[in-house]
């Protein structure tokens, strides 16, 4: 049993989630939400606090500023409690209230972004809020998006826990957020003897790989603008799942126990997606990263009337079973 004095300090690595009998496809997820920030942008905020320290840009008394979805920014808010650090979150209307409160809970200020702007939409609008307090008060800005420091905590450590599990991985899916877990993931195994196949899983209406942006509703994966550490070299196939695809696969996982959040949804649709098109019947090792639990997503994703308000008629087809069988006789 580890003995630990600072949160920062417990985070399982090793555990994975066989999706066989839930999806009849020979597929692990790696469960990245077992630490005290719930989920797997601890390790980011990790290296990049740690590395601004190193570096003397972070001092006793210094504040930090991010804008993040909500996941980074509870990391942030964790992480600066325990090392005695002001932080501010700039976050926008999507972000679920779990998250914000969770952030105020542990000292941070949320700051919350109401409105889009026409070419970078809310996430444009959190970047200049931030460059805003930064230009006023001085504030340290880790910029999640352009920090290096973000990819490398992953090619340190997700990256090499896998390669240590699955020496013989064919392919692995990987959420494209920030990018920061891709491109660790990527790199790491591009100098792998066995490189195996890197495919990134993106939103419908992300702008990251150069589609059209449109209306995002769950927070987490996609972006409005395309995040500056993205390397598309890196990467192999890039595979976009539909918000409603998103939400589907995670009540059919939490109807056997197992409740994830909207990224990890997203993560498992896209794989399912991609593993069905390419897999005959020769065996493949694939691996998909899991960054998050659902408990932030009871009133979203596993709301039903929130689901019926925003994805209606597109949802309508995975109303199968009797829980949910009023909302179509509502329609």
């Amino acid at each position: 049993m580890p003995i630990i004095s600072a949160p920062q300090e417990y985070n399982e690595e090793n555990l994975y989630v066989d999706l066989r009998p839930a999806f009849g496809q020979a597929l692990y997820l790696k469960c990245e939400a077992f630490n005290f920030a719930g989920s797997v942008k601890l390790k980011a905020a990790l290296e990049m606090i740690t590395s601004a320290e190193r570096r003397g840009l972070l001092t006793p008394g210094s504040t930090l500023v991010e804008s993040s979805s909500g996941n980074l920014g509870v990391a942030l808010s964790m992480i600066a409690a325990d090392r005695g650090y002001g932080f501010v979150c700039v976050t926008d209307a999507r972000c679920n209230e779990a998250t914000r409160r969770m952030m105020e809970a542990f000292g941070a200020r949320v700051h919350v972004v109401t409105e889009p702007i026409p070419d970078g939409g809310f996430l444009g609008a959190r970047i200049a809020h931030v460059r805003m307090l930064c230009a006023q008060n001085g504030f340290v800005w880790l910029n999640q998006y352009a920090n290096r420091d973000n990819w490398m905590a992953h090619y340190l450590t997700t990256a090499p826990a896998i390669a240590r599990q699955f020496p013989g991985i064919d392919v692995l899916f990987v959420g494209a957020g920030t990018t920061g877990t891709l491109m660790g993931c990527a790199r790491y195994f591009r100098t792998a003897r066995r490189a195996p196949r890197i495919v990134a899983v993106d939103v419908e209406g992300s702008v990251t790989f150069g589609r059209a942006p449109a209306r995002r509703l769950i927070p987490g994966l996609g972006t409005s603008v395309r995040p500056g550490i993205l390397n598309e070299s890196f990467v192999d196939e890039v595979v976009h799942v539909s918000e409603p695809d998103a939400v589907r696969r995670c009540r059919e996982l939490a109807g056997r126990g197992f409740l994830f959040g909207g990224s990890t949804g997203t993560v498992i649709a896209g794989a399912l997606a991609w593993l069905d098109a390419n897999t005959g019947t020769s065996p493949v090792t694939a691996v998909a990263i899991a960054p998050d639990f659902g408990e932030r997503y009871l009133a979203t994703v596993y709301d039903d009337a929130w689901v019926r308000e925003s994805y209606w008629p597109a949802y309508e087809p995975a109303y199968e079973d009797g829980r949910l069988s009023e909302l179509n006789a509502a329609h």
